[in-house]
């Protein structure tokens, strides 16, 4: 009900407003053969407002202040334009604009686009209030790509970003696991993931583990910035991941959109969006409802997301935004697999009690203000009220459920954090510069309950018996950043870059522990509070208009996770000089095109991972045995990272009215091995000292490939992609036979192809269907060690599905 009256309150606004209209501006864009130009963007220079053209070219832009201001038009291919206009109080201006075609850029767009060579991209040097300039970075743009987007198919989207791996054990597209370099996918906790330039996890600092994606279907473009983005955005390792929402419709007062898909196993989705501009206000929301049985036995899942943003022009200076996302989800969890029974039937389950449950609501806050021509303001505060629940039978996959009482747990998430971001620019050595600085506080709480006693029930029930858990955990991270990052150009083609991100966190960990013999045992209340500076160089080479060389030299960290402050038992001790593990990425690489028919992104990088946290066993002065939690070593990742796509067709013939052809390939090979990492286990009751160095990290496949076609001819388009991927450890001592409980052991490499097609009829419809892992392989991403294992997680076999997408 909050959703609805949210928007049925904007909604009073929005009208209110129309009726408050003051002066207008309109015309029509066209080019040089009277044709006319579509998605040409109009803004008003030095202020906040501007538009789209429409389909035939019209735009108009309302209720600003009278005077007299510079016009400017711009459009991927052409000339820009500008010229100066003044208009009184209450007048209607018209004003049609001729745009030149930019025979260069004009050539290079028509045949990108003509074959959806834009589905991958990279980030200009400076843009939105931070710098990507020297930085390993890129975007996909999710409409160009063909991919089965109502199951955010990661293996797909992400399919041209070399060196992403890919835990493929979630198909209803709930939760999304990637990463890159040797780290680890769970849950993307090694990236930084933001919605909109803001945090949607839990809390980055201390559980950063991404249980809300959103919904593809409305996701405009997905940016990457490897571990360099350490200076302006903090942790992770991984850097970060922004999923940047479709926003709203500049060129026209209203549209709508509903795309419907079906396919196996009971798949149903429907997505519903609608958006539009007038006058100082644009709006945008969309409702999508997905639900499925999941391709294995005991599969289930019922989501529903719903967004509204709203945005006004308070002056021509100043815009003001409001978002908000509410997901809600139900899940049935199948379990874990032993080796035996993933090879007599990888989609058989026997775990038919297991539920998951993710309600999210993320709102935010955002202000923009142009000070002068040359320095801008940004303001985000944003917030997460979330909650992370699970029923079930979780004892090892080799015990059968003994239908008796589940476990239940439960977090629920109160969060909220303030950006604010100061981007200048100035002239030296005769060119632009851009200094870039900015301060960050968060706040997050969480409270966790788990090891409830539950009901004997099979369905989605998260009462517990005694109304009470054995665990309750209190768990508080505040954070404190600056930054400050600098462009420094010398000519057009060399620029360097340099910075710096001051950081201060406290971390407080408290509560009850566990309840043994009806007497509770409360953990020694933990408070850490630690302060540290990380520095950052970069540079770019351009070699012509349209390839440069880069580098980066970035530190990073990784906080101290609650998980790092939470010991399996109480008998064990935390360090207190635990320290947040630190480390560096480095980057050198080529990016560019040679030819219009030929992009390319190659590279070298090296990660360094210090400090790792790890468990040993240690004894003490009466000889009983306990297990410490410090930092006990480093490790590194080093590797190759390549990109190309390449148009034969294009490069031989230049045009050809049967259509085109573009192949892409992206290669990763990465050798992540563990450096000095002494451990210490029990063995019979003696202490067992051994050495990790050497040791490949887990979850780390050396060989990550992918490889595509696609064919396009008019409005039409085919994809093929084949992903090669190599073994990998699911534990850091390497362990080849798996044990008993199936959670520990080689994960095999593996090869599965995709094939998906998309055909737009008209303007207003399209049709788009595909074949998930086209030969039925069977094969696995991952070994989990508890929820929402144990055991081998399978991925999907063979899948189709069917989307059919109206707009009106």
């Amino acid at each position: 009900m909050k959703f609805v009256y949210g928007f049925l309150i904007c909604t009073l606004f929005f009208s209110a407003e129309v009726f408050a209209q003051k002066n207008i501006l309109k015309g029509k864009i066209s080019d040089e053969k009277g044709n006319p130009v579509q998605g040409a963007s109009v803004l008003l220079e030095g202020t906040v407002r501007g538009v789209q053209s429409d389909l035939n070219g019209n735009y108009e832009l309302k209720d600003f202040p009278k005077g007299t201001y510079q016009l400017i038009v711009s459009l991927v291919g052409f000339q820009n334009w500008s010229q100066e206009f003044s208009i009184e109080e209450g007048e209607t201006k018209e004003l049609d604009i001729l745009l030149k075609e930019d025979e260069y850029l004009l050539s290079e767009f028509n045949i990108s686009a003509s074959r959806g060579i834009l589905g991958q991209d990279r980030l200009p040097e400076v843009s939105d209030f931070r710098i990507n300039a020297g930085k390993k970075n890129e975007v996909i743009r999710i409409a160009e790509i063909d991919a089965n987007l109502a199951m955010n198919n990661s293996r797909q989207v992400f399919g041209r970003t070399p060196g992403i791996s890919i835990w493929e054990n979630d198909g209803s597209g709930i939760q999304l696991g990637v990463a890159s370099r040797g780290l680890s996918p769970n849950r993307s906790w090694e990236f930084n993931v933001r919605m909109n330039g803001y945090d949607i996890t839990p809390d980055p600092m201390g559980y950063p583990e991404a249980y809300f994606t959103p919904p593809l279907e409305v996701v405009e473009q997905i940016e990457i910035i490897r571990g360099a983005s350490s200076l302006q955005y903090g942790p992770q390792f991984g850097g970060l991941m922004n999923f940047v929402m479709r926003k709203p419709d500049k060129s026209t007062r209203f549209t709508a959109e509903s795309i419907n898909t079906v396919g196996s196993n009971g798949l149903f989705s429907s997505f519903n969006y609608i958006g539009g501009t007038e006058g100082k206000w644009n709006y945008t929301a969309y409702y999508q409802k997905r639900r499925g049985d999941g391709w294995r036995e005991n599969g289930f899942f019922n989501t529903d997301h719903a967004h509204l943003e709203v945005n006004y022009a308070a002056s021509n200076r100043l815009k003001l935004g409001y978002e908000m996302t509410y997901m809600t989800t139900e899940t049935q969890q199948p379990g874990g697999l032993t080796d035996a029974q993933f090879e007599q039937d990888s989609q058989q389950s026997s775990r038919s009690r297991n539920w998951f449950n993710t309600p999210w609501f993320i709102p935010a806050l955002s202000a923009e203000y142009l000070v002068s021509q040359n320095t801008k303001l940004s303001w985000k505060v944003f917030g997460t009220f979330a909650e992370r629940n699970s029923v079930g039978f979780m004892r090892p996959i080799n015990q059968e459920d003994d239908l008796g009482n589940r476990q239940v747990d439960r977090d629920y998430y109160t969060t909220y954090g303030s950006e604010i971001r100061l981007s200048s620019s100035y002239e030296l050595f005769g060119q632009e510069q851009t200094l870039m600085t900015g301060l960050r506080y968060f706040n997050g709480n969480i409270d966790r309950n788990q090891r409830g006693v539950g009901t004997t029930g099979s369905d989605m029930d998260f009462s517990v018996a005694d109304g009470d858990f054995s665990r309750k955990l209190d768990y508080t991270n505040r954070n404190w950043a600056a930054f400050a990052e600098n462009v420094f150009r010398f000519n057009e083609k060399l620029l360097f870059t340099a910075g710096l991100r001051v950081e201060n966190i406290l971390s407080e960990n408290q509560g009850q522990f566990n309840v043994v013999n009806g007497t509770p045992q409360f953990l020694e209340p933990v408070s850490r509070s630690r302060s540290f500076v990380l520095f950052g160089l970069g540079a770019e080479y351009h070699v012509g208009k349209s390839a440069e060389f880069y580098t980066n030299f970035s530190q990073a960290y990784r906080p101290v996770l609650i998980s790092d402050l939470t010991p399996p038992a109480t008998t064990d001790v935390i360090d207190p000089n635990l320290q947040d593990s630190k480390g560096y990425n480095f980057d050198f690489g080529f990016r560019g095109s040679v030819f219009p028919s030929l992009k390319f992104d190659v590279g070298y990088f090296r990660l360094n991972y210090q400090d790792r946290i790890g468990t040993i066993a240690q004894a003490r002065e009466d000889g009983s045995i306990y297990q410490f939690r410090t930092n006990l070593g480093n490790s590194i990742s080093q590797g190759f990272e390549g990109y190309v796509e390449f148009d034969p067709i294009t490069a031989i013939f230049e045009s050809s009215r049967f259509g085109y052809l573009h192949l892409f390939a992206s290669l990763a090979f990465i050798d992540a091995t563990y450096g000095d990492f002494e451990i210490t286990t029990v063995s019979d009751g003696e202490l067992a000292v051994r050495n990790l160095e050497g040791n490949q990290v887990e979850n780390a496949p050396r060989k990550i490939n992918r490889f595509g076609a696609t064919y396009s001819l008019g409005k039409f388009s085919m994809t093929w992609q084949l992903s090669d991927i190599g073994e990998a450890f699911s534990d850091a001592s390497n362990t080849v036979t798996p044990n008993a409980a199936s959670t520990v052991g080689l994960i095999p490499a593996y090869q599965v192809q995709d094939l998906s097609a998309s055909w737009n009829i008209w303007k207003q419809h399209s049709i788009k269907a595909g074949i998930n892992n086209l030969t039925d392989e069977r094969y696995f991403t991952r070994r989990a060690g508890g929820y929402p294992g144990p055991g081998i997680m399978p991925a999907d076999g063979r899948t189709f599905y069917l989307t059919f997408g109206l707009k009106f």
